[in-house]
């Protein structure tokens, strides 16, 4: 089910009338009792047993290092030997003090550099490591002998292909900012992190999601006092509540027609793919636009595709699809039309590849609209942006970035490319992310860079094997049907949202008001992250493999009862 990741500041804003009100103590016993169970079920799981165990705990000198110290004391009352390691020249002295009273060691020597081996080889030694250096309020990543420490750790551990100890992180790895972006220094990667009142931006985000395993929220009596959610994480059960099914009284209008100008005489499977794609997930009806010989092939795959060589404007569609493949210039021409009849007349529109340069020429002239949905990976968006710093859209003091400056801190380019075009962003990748401009003009907000509106969305639970060739082909297929379908009946959205969010994790009070932000504009983010969904989905319907997400999966991953998957809607 969907989940919502807050920023440090929310979450940091949320514990201040707790901590006013003098809980701060009882916040941190709840947090570490949380914490210390967590730590006993992996330790069961992974070693066994829990008394007998060995455990090391890296405890800075704040709350962070409190919570750490506390659940450590519990865990030797279990039975558990366990060493603190103070990273910095002070302790949080109850937590030290409670550690020592059941047992524990806390080291007389503090981590420098001169005791990083000591330090290393302690970790290695252990069943269990609790990372609680940093937490929610730090910022600059890790410095000296800690930095050194968490690199040589984690390059031991690849070594070993994971066969060392098991690292739990305390809120966030250590050397991570909790807001997510680019990292600043070497992070201990966690195979789990247990979090306290909120999932945190960086825990659903690219890159910090790799670095935190397992992400396991404890309740600590905050959340009535989060505000609008940073982030939502849609996941595969987010596809059972809100991916639309027809009934009995629809016929193929209701479900929505495709219009689709993809592929050429080169790239003529970028054509074939995108239209079975949109067949298998489901649309009422496909019309293709293209040459005399990828029509022809487009029949043979698709007979049910009505298939023309006209122009856009002479269609009667729900929703167009242009750019995979379409690098002639007739194609071209019509990648253009139907930009101009999706901004015109209010269709949405999925721009990919071929159409994203097209969509860059345009912001010469005028901004784009949410229902514009833009799908390109990191080098594309570079390009992308390269225009929007051409024609002046990006904001003040803000250049162009190169591609690895994107893949290192995609939520903020993401943000940046949709405030800048004014056109919802589909920024693929390992974890993709989803972005809106934030209003619904497509103008920015100047008040407030994280409210409601802008929340990103991202879903990364695909097959590594996606980065292959037509796999964004096939999602463009699938995100095209979904946008007809809503188009065609924007009402069963609406209808499915009140359900959805309460079944989810997000606080009663802040539901109301995601429901209405994506009941409006913000609904083309929302069906664009649950068209990534689906195509995980169906990149794992064969198991791991050399092989992109095929039509022929996407309808299986749809197809209620298939005994092929435990996962299917409805089961």
């Amino acid at each position: 089910m969907m989940r919502p990741g807050f920023s440090g500041e929310a979450v940091r804003t949320a514990e201040q009338p707790l901590l006013e009100q003098g809980r701060g103590p009882a916040l941190m016993a709840v947090a570490a009792h949380g914490l210390q169970l967590h730590c006993r079920r992996l330790l069961r799981t992974r070693r066994g047993r829990v008394a007998g165990s060995r455990a090391v705990v890296l405890a800075g000198k704040g709350n962070n290092g409190g919570d750490g110290l506390w659940a450590a004391a519990a865990l030797r009352r279990a039975g558990v030997a366990v060493t603190a390691i103070p990273t910095a020249d002070s302790l949080h002295e109850d937590g030290a003090r409670a550690l020592r009273q059941a047992g524990g060691v806390v080291n007389a020597w503090p981590l420098d550099d001169e005791h990083v081996e000591q330090a290393l080889d302690l970790l290695l030694g252990a069943d269990l490591v609790i990372d609680a250096v940093l937490g929610t309020g730090a910022s600059g990543g890790l410095r000296g002998a800690m930095a050194e420490l968490a690199r040589s750790f984690d390059q031991r551990s690849q070594e070993t292909g994971g066969q060392g100890p098991v690292v739990v992180a305390v809120d966030v790895p250590s050397g991570l900012s909790a807001d997510g972006g680019a990292l600043e220094g070497p992070v201990l990667p966690a195979a789990s992190t247990v979090t306290f009142g909120a999932a945190k931006t960086a825990q659903l985000t690219a890159p910090g999601d790799r670095l935190c395993g397992r992400v396991e929220v404890v309740p600590i009596g905050i959340e009535a006092h989060l505000r609008s959610p940073d982030v939502l994480r849609l996941e595969d059960r987010d596809l059972e509540a809100l991916w639309p099914r027809p009934v009995g009284s629809d016929h193929k209008y209701t479900r929505g027609v495709v219009g689709i100008v993809a592929g050429s005489e080169d790239y003529p499977g970028a054509a074939l793919l995108t239209v079975r794609s949109a067949l298998a997930a489901g649309t009422g009806m496909v019309r293709y636009l293209g040459d005399e010989s990828t029509r022809r092939m487009v029949n043979l795959t698709s007979p049910e595709a009505v298939v023309s060589d006209g122009a856009p404007a002479d269609e009667h569609v729900q929703a167009w699809i242009s750019g995979p493949g379409a690098v002639d210039e007739a194609q071209q021409q019509r990648c253009e039309q139907a930009l101009a009849e999706a901004l015109q007349r209010r269709i949405p529109a999925v721009l990919d590849a071929g159409a994203l340069e097209i969509a860059g020429r345009s912001l010469a002239d005028t901004r784009l609209r949410p229902w514009i949905v833009l799908t390109p990976h990191a080098g594309e968006l570079a390009e992308l942006l390269r225009w929007c710093e051409a024609w002046d859209r990006l904001p003040e003091g803000v250049a162009a970035a190169e591609r690895e400056q994107i893949e290192a801190d995609p939520v903020h380019w993401a943000r940046t490319a949709a405030r800048a075009t004014g056109a919802t962003v589909v920024l693929k990748g390992a974890t993709t992310t989803v972005a809106a401009p934030s209003t619904a003009e497509g103008a920015p907000d100047p008040d407030d860079d994280r409210d409601g509106a802008s929340c990103v969305l991202t879903a990364g639970d695909g097959s590594p094997w996606l980065a292959t060739a037509g796999s964004g082909d096939c999602l463009a297929g699938m995100l095209g049907t979904l946008l007809a379908h809503d188009s065609a009946q924007p009402q069963r959205l609406e209808r499915a949202l009140g359900p959805w969010l309460a079944d989810s994790p997000l606080p009663e009070h802040l539901r109301g008001g995601l429901r209405d932000r994506l009941a409006g504009d913000g609904r083309w983010s929302l069906l664009a992250a649950l068209a990534v969904v689906l195509q995980g989905r169906a990149s794992r319907r064969g198991g791991e493999g050399p092989q992109p997400c095929r039509p022929e999966d996407i309808r299986a991953a749809l197809t209620r009862g298939d005994a092929g998957s435990g996962a299917d809607l409805g089961s």
